[in-house]
């Protein structure tokens, strides 16, 4: 856990300024330099090419992490390499072709409720064949053991461009239908820069003889795309059914609540770079002991963390809102919920990466492909119902089912599960201090209050972690740093 710790660290501060960048860009440069309506339909073009991005990749990255380590020479290595190169074509071509020629039609269901949408067919698919090869692409640095440059191009990069792209929109150096062709040419530009990365860590050595087990693979990706689907549809879904329902400029007020609270993944998605190839090699080698032991460490870590963000953002919400345009403050409810599944998921630790490298992933695809139907049912319910909160309460009743199963699943199979005596003192820990914070009143402006109140926050929480020694991998962590101020370290 060591190594996947100080590995989970390195992406950590990636992702944590991919995430600076898309504060910036998300709270004060979409919502000042672009009108709601426009800000809402690159929201439903980024969803619905999120949505689209599991098919088109075939289940390729899932597939590449999990039979990769299997293969020890390097002729079937190559074999197997050139088959996850090619197999998205299998898919992307049709899709690529129905796009094109049934471009009017799509383009109507798209349209139905907001019109505007109608014209961006090409663009939904182009940005998603970008993002399918980018994971193709990423897997395949991912399984030589190196990370970092695909989570900077993953958190960093586009955000970037996207910044330039609206400060260009603000100087008027570009029109909006500019900035959205611009946007495409950005994933696909970071496409082919992560094939050039992985490319150099293992160059492609094309084989036409496939691996002696492609009958396995293939049926193993083919069930991956529901998989995968599934657990999208869990995270995109919303925003797409929102533009069916209601006016689309309550995307961009949605998309701006959900961005506040996906800061609290941002731990899990740096540690699951290094763990799901980790937890593929476990599997492989059949090391329960091992497999159990990183299971309720990173559980453990990732339940600290991701409490303590979700503590930060509840407890300034109110002044972080005054912050925003009048128009954006009304996502408090979608903030709870959606925070609530992410600080879930968190708890669970690599409860999904056991399920999909091991022999029951059907069941759990066939979960997934049902739940994914259910999110549907409760988007179709409570969006005409209760708006954009009633799109994140279909979020947490659909997520939490669905992680619940997986949960009782792990267990139930493999005889363990991610919970210790120290997630209960971390979660007493989490109420307690919330409470002792919430009823602690500040005076001061907005950026100040922020500042005052995560600052003793912090300083507290972690305070009781470190004395307390409820996490090895955080005390290492803070022990160093203090050494390296100067301090006093504690033994």
């Amino acid at each position: 856990m060591g190594i996947v710790f100080r590995q989970s660290l390195s992406n950590t501060v990636i992702t944590y300024l991919g995430f600076g960048i898309g504060a910036v860009n998300t709270l004060f440069l979409y919502t000042r330099f672009m009108t709601a309506e426009y800000y809402g339909l690159v929201g439903v073009i980024l969803s619905t090419s999120a949505i689209l991005m599991p098919l088109l990749a075939f289940g390729v990255p899932n597939t590449m992490v999990k039979y990769y380590s299997a293969f020890t020479d390097r002729r079937s290595t190559s074999g197997f390499l050139s088959l996850m190169l090619l197999l998205p074509l299998a898919i992307m071509i049709p899709i690529g072709l129905l796009s094109y020629f049934a471009n009017e039609a799509i383009g109507l269901f798209l349209a139905r409720k907001n019109a505007i949408v109608g014209d961006y067919v090409w663009h939904i698919f182009s940005i998603g064949l970008g993002m399918a090869y980018f994971e193709v692409f990423y897997s395949w640095s991912k399984v030589q053991l190196k990370s970092v440059f695909g989570n900077f191009m993953k958190e960093v990069f586009v955000r970037v461009g996207v910044s330039l792209l609206l400060l260009g929109l603000y100087l008027q150096l570009i029109s909006v239908a500019v900035f959205i062709n611009a946007l495409v040419a950005l994933y696909l530009l970071r496409m082919f820069l992560m094939m050039f990365y992985a490319f150099r860590l293992r160059p492609p050595e094309f084989a036409i003889r496939w691996p002696s087990n492609t009958r396995d693979i293939l049926y193993y990706s083919f069930l991956i795309i529901f998989g995968a689907s599934a657990s999208v549809l869990l995270l995109e879904l919303d925003r797409f059914m929102i533009n069916q329902f209601i006016e689309i400029e309550h995307v961009a007020y949605y998309s701006v609540a959900v961005f506040i609270a996906t800061v609290i993944a941002v731990p899990l998605r740096s540690m699951h770079q290094v763990t799901y190839p980790l937890t593929a090699e476990i599997m492989n080698r059949q090391d329960l002991t091992a497999l159990k032991r990183l299971y309720q460490r990173s559980s453990l870590t990732l339940f600290i963390l991701s409490g303590l963000i979700f503590l930060l953002i509840l407890l300034n919400m109110e002044d972080l809102y005054l912050l925003l345009p009048p128009a954006y403050r009304g996502g408090t409810l979608v903030v709870f919920f959606i925070g609530l599944v992410r600080v879930y998921d968190a708890l669970l630790g690599i409860n999904s990466a056991i399920l999909y490298n091991s022999e029951y992933y059907r069941e759990v695809l066939v979960m997934g492909f049902i739940l994914a139907l259910l999110i549907v049912l409760f988007n179709l319910w409570l969006i005409p119902l209760l708006g954009m909160n009633g799109a994140a309460l279909a979020s947490l009743l659909a997520i939490g089912i669905y992680d619940s199963i997986k949960l009782f699943y792990v267990w139930k199979k493999f005889g363990i599960h991610p919970f210790s005596a120290n997630s209960g003192k971390v979660a007493f820990l989490l109420l307690s201090t919330g409470t002792f914070f919430f009823l602690l009143p500040l005076p001061f402006a907005p950026l100040w209050n922020i500042a005052i109140k995560s600052i003793l926050l912090v300083a507290v929480y972690l305070g009781v972690i470190y004395r307390f020694r409820l996490s090895d991998d955080i005390h290492d962590l803070l022990s160093k740093l203090i050494k390296q101020a100067g301090g006093p370290g504690h033994p």
